[in-house]
């Protein structure tokens, strides 16, 4: 009896340890599930024959409408790139070739993102409108991020935490997107007898919501997170262990393409120098006829991997993280310099508008402050630093280069810009937000594009009118006020000295909801995101968080 009890206590005493092992790893165990879940048996590369074609409205070169390349980067900083004298390392890291979009074109000094997260921004420089007019509010996530993210955050030196609200997003991932109803910018210049190629990343939704359903005549789509397998002998990584998003990233993320709604595949190379392998074939492919190409990167968003030989070209970086961050943007300035060789090579630069920009600022959680210098905040935040982007445009036939615009600009008036330039018309039976700039740079239209903006994500929420910018996150309940004109890197918040201001803002924030549509799917988690210290850095109780609501 003495040996079956003890029998009994010693299975008991080993179920216990195991369970307490469990326990402690239950979050690294549960990153293996998913990550087993998510991967993809990805096909050898795919050689993609690009679809040509003459002019199918049999116009001449010289009567064509211009030719359109929008360029996304993702997660770009305000201060990644050197033609105002910043840049990455101290400005070590030249980008000469992105610089040139503003020597050649037009530098639009107070450019902004749709949003400081990358899909509503995607949805509404697609759309030309507000993403909140059709329910596109939040970040579509994979299933178990929104739960599994704010816990894999190492508690040390954490003074707030995240706010799960529920763990069921009510769609599938690949529901949650920009409606079929909506008319992407590819669907407007159809009529014009464009033809419309995607390549990179989408994060507007799957299955009818793809790109190749939403107006784009070719699509190569980014199925991946990774910029060469984790492994490969010519890719150097940086993980971070102190962010949560990056642990999850590393495991859920295959290295993937597809194109247009087949198989997957394995992509030819290094992410970024394979997009813009594919985005110079179709400017070939495309010579003779107008085309749209929207070619939206994946860099320089995490996991952080650089390729060998561009992170060999930086030895005189010493950090590592930071060393392969601006091995990164080297590589995002190298396909921007490809594709305007492409348009020169072809005799197509002069009619070709080419816009550059970021879906937001850069992040917080890659631990580099100096990124979005001078402005505060990170991406996720509607600071200045989540929000306010690089925004270059060149159409060399239209505007001349070298100018500055000062006046507000927004992501969405590249539709209308697009638009117009096509000679199409905006539709009809919908509100477009988006102006068309051109007049307003060439000064034949006086005044500014917006009288107002807005950005909103749940209950944190701003307006930005005459100059003045109105936050408002709750949690933590906090009110900032800042007046661009005389403190654009928001130093001062003037909230309770000027009350009456405030409460003008805020009536015009309320009058903006109500012209809103609820979301489409809910916000799954609030999470506190620290004003002015990376994630790596220790937050003290008087710290300034908003709280990003998704």
């Amino acid at each position: 009896m003495k040996t079956t009890t003890k029998v009994v206590l010693v299975a008991l005493g080993l179920l216990l340890a195991l369970g307490a092992i469990a326990w402690t790893y239950r979050l690294e165990l549960l990153l293996e599930v998913v990550g087993r879940r998510t991967q993809i048996d990805a096909l050898p590369t795919q050689v993609i024959e690009w679809q040509s074609g003459a002019d199918p409205l049999g116009r001449p070169a010289q009567e064509r409408p211009p030719n359109i390349v929008v360029i996304l980067a993702d997660d770009l900083g305000w201060n990644d790139l050197t033609w105002l004298g910043g840049g990455v390392a101290g400005g070590t890291v030249p980008t000469p070739n992105i610089d040139s979009l503003a020597k050649n074109g037009v530098h639009f000094a107070n450019g902004y993102s749709a949003n400081g997260t990358c899909a509503p921004s995607r949805a509404a420089l697609l759309s030309g409108r507000y993403g909140t007019r059709f329910g596109f509010e939040f970040t579509p996530t994979p299933p178990g991020f929104a739960t599994m993210v704010p816990r894999l955050m190492s508690s040390k030196g954490r003074v707030r935490s995240s706010i799960i609200k529920r763990s069921d997003a009510g769609l599938p991932f690949d529901e949650m997107g920009m409606p079929a109803s909506e008319i992407s910018l590819a669907e407007l210049l159809e009529p014009a007898g464009y033809h419309s190629v995607h390549i990179g990343k989408w994060h507007l939704g799957g299955g009818q919501m793809a790109p190749h359903y939403q107006g784009f005549d070719e699509s190569l789509l980014s199925r991946s997170g990774l910029f060469l397998p984790e492994n490969d002998p010519g890719v150097v990584n940086s993980k971070q262990e102190f962010d949560g998003i990056d642990r999850f990233l590393w495991k859920a993320l295959p290295f993937a393409a597809s194109f247009n709604g087949g198989p997957a595949f394995e992509p030819g190379g290094y992410l970024t120098d394979y997009y813009t392998d594919e985005a110079v074939k179709v400017i070939e492919a495309n010579k003779d006829r107008p085309f749209f190409l929207y070619l939206a990167h994946w860099a320089v968003h995490t996991p952080l991997q650089a390729l060998q030989a561009d992170y060999d070209a930086l030895s005189h970086i010493e950090e590592h993280r930071l060393r392969v961050y601006a091995a990164m943007v080297r590589s995002l300035d190298r396909s921007v310099g490809r594709v305007l060789e492409a348009l020169r090579a072809h005799g197509l630069e002069e009619n070709t508008l080419v816009f550059f920009t970021s879906d937001n600022g850069a992040p917080g959680y890659i631990g580099q402050p100096r990124v979005n210098e001078p402005f505060r905040g990170w991406k996720i935040s509607f600071f200045e630093g989540g929000i306010h982007v690089p925004y270059l445009f060149q159409w060399p036939a239209r505007l001349e280069g070298g100018q500055v615009y000062e006046a507000p600009v927004h992501g969405f008036d590249i539709f209308s810009t697009v638009a117009a330039a096509a000679g199409v018309d905006v539709p009809a039976d919908r509100t477009i937000d988006g102006v068309d700039l051109v007049p307003y740079v060439t000064g034949e239209v006086e005044g500014t594009p917006h009288e107002s903006l807005f950005w909103r994500s749940g209950s944190y929420q701003v307006a930005l009118s005459d100059g003045y910018k109105l936050q408002k996150s709750d949690p933590p309940g906090k009110t900032w006020l800042f007046h661009l004109a005389s403190d654009p890197t928001e130093q001062n918040n003037i909230a309770e000295a000027e009350p009456e201001r405030v409460e003008a803002l805020e009536a015009l924030l309320a009058q903006h909801n109500a012209a809103q549509m609820d979301p489409l799917w809910p916000s799954q988690v609030a999470s506190p995101i620290a004003i002015d210290k990376t994630l790596d850095q220790n937050e003290a109780e008087d710290d300034e968080f908003i709280y990003w609501h998704n």
